[in-house]
């Protein structure tokens, strides 16, 4: 296995920062623009593995073609023929909404990834296509990957679903929702954890013509189909977490190029929690920037963040430098991510001497003192392996376990982090 070590840069941080395109956002642009009758302009597309498992697929069944490196241009239609078997990967949002797709297809696709990924929960998804009248047979362990998929009886109608679980199994039905003869409502049962997400569905799918009615309890979509349209992905709030929490542990600043003109992530929030901790946070044009000098006083945090809950380990990482105890709630759910991303971040985060406390929704996290280097496992999840590489500003002899994780949502994190990770160096 691979080894990156890394040595920050001394001095105060004053850098910039591209990062990639949302990779939520694209993935549910690349289902509606498939499904959507004519040609559709996605452009700002990532290249991470996420992405790349759903551009595959589309290639393949030759509705994919290349304008630039980051502009694709995709001719959709009603009709749905996937090839026979998709190997997802470990992209666990693409094997999701590939798994609705499949379901709207006349012929049998099997859905299958690697070993990490038949590990995650699929049963609430594959209950609910099956209640809906698609035939979803698994492969294996039920209620995990493999599966054959066909349309079978699927029609539409209403459907229930509980909102504590993943809410990539509510958006991968809303997808699918328009192109359904009776369209469909999905009747939420319970809270709904990372609402933002299931709104970020909803806009992306107006974008293309469909017609959706959010509530507390409720989605109704009508049956409407897709329409083409041209389709700027913006930057990614998510990716964008990294380099702007690095302003929590080293003075100095951060400039995110265009990500102001980012709308639809609820991963926004980091800019109010950066707020909250003591950080500076201001706009120039597009650009967002955050600073802080060396008289600033970090305020530890106590915050609910199952709407943004994809930022836990940048934000926990972030904690560390915080003198007192900072309190991350509302989270439970990410213990079924790539990883467990509250014991495995946890048992990482101990490697440095703090001490961090897991609770059933979330992490306490004692931060303050100085912070050990350490060899970190990065437990296959790409989000641990950028966020623990942060501890680089506050320690010296960090190390990366398989570092190569961060190709799912952002290959080239590494080098384009420079300025603030400073100089790596690999190894076995």
């Amino acid at each position: 296995m691979s080894v990156l070590h890394l040595t920050a840069p001394t001095g105060m941080l004053n850098t910039s920062v591209v990062v990639p395109g949302s990779k939520s956002v694209v993935n549910r642009a690349l289902i509606c623009a498939l499904l959507a009758e004519g040609e559709s302009l996605l452009s700002g597309i990532p290249d991470g593995d996420d992405t790349q498992v759903l551009l595959i697929v589309a290639q393949e069944i030759g509705k994919l073609f290349r304008v630039s490196d980051t502009t694709m241009a995709v001719r959709g239609s009603r009709a749905v023929r996937l090839p026979g078997i998709i190997d997802a990967r470990l992209a666990g949002t693409s094997s999701r909404f590939l798994t609705a797709l499949a379901a709207l297809g006349e012929t049998t696709c099997i859905i299958d990834g690697g070993k990490p990924l038949r590990a995650r929960p699929m049963s609430d998804l594959h209950e609910a296509l099956i209640f809906l009248g698609a035939e979803v047979t698994p492969l294996g362990e039920v209620g995990h990957l493999p599966v054959s998929v066909s349309r079978g009886r699927l029609t539409g109608g209403t459907v229930g679903i509980r909102g504590d679980v993943s809410s990539q199994f509510i958006s991968a039905l809303m997808l699918i929702g328009p192109m359904l003869p009776q369209g469909l409502r999905i009747e939420i049962q319970g809270d709904l954890v990372s609402r933002s997400y299931v709104e970020m569905t909803a806009r992306v799918m107006q974008s293309f013509g469909a017609s959706i009615v959010l509530s507390s309890s409720s989605i109704v979509i009508d049956a409407t189909g897709y329409t083409s349209c041209s389709y700027v992905v913006e930057p990614d709030f998510s990716s964008a977490a990294f380099p702007l929490m690095a302003v929590a542990l080293r003075e100095g600043s951060v400039t995110i190029p265009s990500l102001a003109l980012s709308e639809l992530q609820g991963d926004a929030e980091v800019l109010d929690i950066l707020r909250d901790m003591g950080v500076k946070v201001s706009t120039t044009n597009s650009d967002v920037v955050v600073s802080r000098d060396a008289q600033s006083v970090l305020q530890p945090i106590d915050r609910d963040m199952s709407n943004c809950s994809d930022l836990v380990p940048a934000v926990a990482v972030a904690c560390l430098g915080i003198p007192g105890r900072s309190r991350i709630r509302g989270v439970g759910f990410i213990r079924h991510k790539e990883s467990d991303r509250l014991g495995d971040l946890a048992n990482e985060l101990r490697k440095t001497g703090a001490k961090v406390e897991v609770k059933e929704d979330g992490l306490v996290i004692h931060g303050g003192s100085d912070c050990q280097g350490a060899m970190f496992e990065t437990h296959h999840d790409h989000r641990l392996a950028m966020a623990l590489s942060l501890l680089a500003l506050v320690s010296d002899d960090v190390a990366i376990q398989d570092p190569s994780v961060v190709s799912k949502s952002w290959p080239n994190f590494f080098s384009d982090m420079d300025g603030i990770l400073g100089l790596t160096t690999s190894g076995k």
